[in-house]
C-alpha cells in the first residue's frame, strides 16, 4: 500500500475531498496538522489512517518528526502535499529530506515561487510578460518607472495573495512606501497593467498531459477587492477560451510540470498597452496547487464532475476516468459585511434559489480577498449570470442627509 502525507487536511476545510478519493483508490492517507483530532470534521477523520497533531505548522522539526515517525511505523513515504501555496516551500523541503521522489523539491523552487523567476519561463512558452525591476532604491525605482511610467504595482517576490501588495500612482507614495515597508520582504515593481485575470486550471499527469482542464475570470483584481474592501467577484468558464488553453499548455512545457493540480493566471488586456494590443493574453503568475477557496466545488458545477477524485487518480493510477456532463458558468460572489445592498441575503436567496448551489459565511483567514458572505449559483448563460451579479452587488442610494440646522 502506497503512503501519503497530506499537510494540513483539515485547512481549507473542503480538502478532505482530496483525502477521501485518495483513499477510495487504495492509498493509506497520513495526516499531518495542528488542529485537535477532536476538533477535526469526521469526514476528514474517515478518511485518515492516521493524524499527527503538532503544536504548529510553522515549526518544521515538529512536522520533519512527524513525517520521521510515519516512517518509522508505515515504511517508506510515497508522496507528500498540501495543494496549498502557503506550504509549498515547506512541502519541498520535506521531500528533499525524506527523499521523497515525487513533486518539487529545494532546488526547484526559485522559478516556481519567485515572482522574478517566473519571467523567464513564460517568455519560454512564448507569452509576455510585464516589465520589471527589483525594489531597491529610490533613484534605480525612479528610472524603471521613467521608462513605464506610473502607476506601479509593488508586491513581495516571493508571497501568496493579495498581501502588501500596493499600486502606486506618483514619487511621493513611491517615497513613502520605500521607507515604511518591511525591510526583510523582497519586493518587485511591475508596470501596471489594465485587464482582467483568467485563469488556466488544471490537473496534468505524470508525463506533463492535463487530464482535466477549465479556467475562471476576475474582472476586478484581487489587490482592489482587498485594499478597498470591495465585493469579490470570479466566475468558471463554460468553455475554456482556445487561447487560454495553448497558453496554459504551453507554459506546463515550460516549467515542466509533473503530477500537480494547477492554477496559472494571465492578464487578458482590455486597453491597448505597450506590451499588446485589446484581448491580448499575457504573463500574471503561476500557482503550483489549485485555486483557493471553493473553487474545485466550482469547477465541478461548471463541468459536472468531480476535480478531487481526478486529482486522487492522477495520484494513484496517472489517468482519470471521471467523466464530465454538461457545462455551465458557475458564479462566485463575497458579499461584504455593512454595504446596504438592495436585496437582502434572504431577498438574493429566494430570487435565485434554483441556481444557487453554495452559500456560506466565508472564513475570517479568507475574508480579506473573499469578502463576509459567499454565493455560488450556476447559469447556462452570461447573460443570466451577469443578471445575477447586478443583483448581488446593487446597493441602495445613501439616503439625502439632514438639512443643517440654521
Amino acid at each position: 500500500m502506497k503512503n501519503f502525507v497530506f499537510i494540513s487536511p483539515n485547512f481549507p476545510t473542503n480538502y478532505w475531498r482530496f483525502c477521501k478519493e485518495l483513499k477510495n483508490n487504495g492509498l493509506r492517507v497520513l495526516g499531518i496538522g495542528d488542529q485537535p483530532y477532536d476538533e477535526l470534521m469526521w469526514d476528514l477523520k474517515d478518511s485518515l489512517a492516521e493524524y499527527y497533531k503538532v503544536t504548529s505548522l510553522e515549526h518544521y522539526e515538529e512536522v520533519y518528526r512527524a513525517v520521521a515517525f510515519f516512517i518509522h511505523k508505515y515504511g517508506r513515504i510515497d508522496w507528500l502535499e498540501s495543494n496549498n501555496e502557503y506550504w509549498l516551500e515547506r512541502d519541498a523541503m520535506l521531500r528533499t529530506d525524506f527523499n521523497i521522489p515525487t513533486g518539487w523539491h529545494v532546488k526547484d523552487l526559485t522559478h516556481i515561487r519567485y515572482k522574478s523567476g517566473m519571467k523567464e519561463y513564460y517568455q519560454n512558452a512564448g507569452i509576455p510578460t510585464a516589465r520589471f525591476h527589483l525594489v531597491d532604491n529610490f533613484d534605480n525605482c525612479r528610472a524603471f518607472i521613467r521608462e513605464v511610467g506610473y502607476p506601479v504595482i509593488v508586491k513581495p517576490d516571493n508571497g501568496v495573495g493579495a498581501s502588501h501588495t500596493y499600486k502606486i500612482k506618483d514619487d511621493g507614495e513611491l517615497w513613502n512606501f520605500l521607507n515604511e515597508k518591511d525591510q526583510s520582504i523582497p519586493f518587485i515593481m511591475e508596470e501596471y497593467i489594465t485587464g482582467e485575470v483568467n485563469s488556466y486550471d488544471a490537473i496534468i499527469d505524470d508525463c506533463g498531459t492535463p487530464i482535466f482542464e477549465t479556467g475562471n475570470v476576475t474582472p476586478m483584481s484581487i489587490m482592489e477587492i482587498v485594499n478597498n474592501n470591495d465585493n469579490s467577484i470570479f466566475y468558471i468558464v463554460k468553455n475554456l477560451a482556445s487561447d487560454v488553453r495553448a497558453a496554459g499548455r504551453a507554459v506546463v512545457r515550460s516549467f515542466g510540470v509533473k503530477s500537480r493540480f494547477v492554477h496559472f493566471e494571465f492578464f487578458r488586456l482590455t486597453k491597448d498597452q505597450f506590451m499588446g494590443q485589446k484581448g491580448d493574453l499575457m504573463a500574471l503568475e503561476v500557482n503550483m496547487r489549485p485555486s483557493g477557496g471553493f473553487s474545485p466545488e466550482m469547477m465541478n458545477y461548471a463541468n459536472s464532475t468531480d476535480v478531487y477524485k481526478i486529482w486522487a487518480d492522477m495520484i494513484a493510477f496517472n489517468r482519470s476516468t471521471k467523466l464530465q456532463g454538461a457545462h455551465a458558468y458557475c458564479a462566485f460572489i463575497g458579499r461584504r459585511d455593512g454595504k446596504p445592498f438592495a436585496f437582502s441575503d434572504q431577498q438574493l436567496e429566494e430570487k435565485y434559489r434554483a441556481q444557487i448551489r453554495m452559500m456560506d459565511q466565508i472564513p475570517d483567514a479568507l475574508s480579506g480577498a473573499m469578502g463576509n458572505r459567499m454565493y455560488i449559483a450556476l447559469f447556462p448563460t452570461v447573460e443570466e449570470m451577469n443578471e445575477f451579479y447586478a443583483d448581488a452587488v446593487l446597493c441602495r442610494e445613501e439616503e439625502e442627509k439632514a438639512p443643517e440646522e440654521a
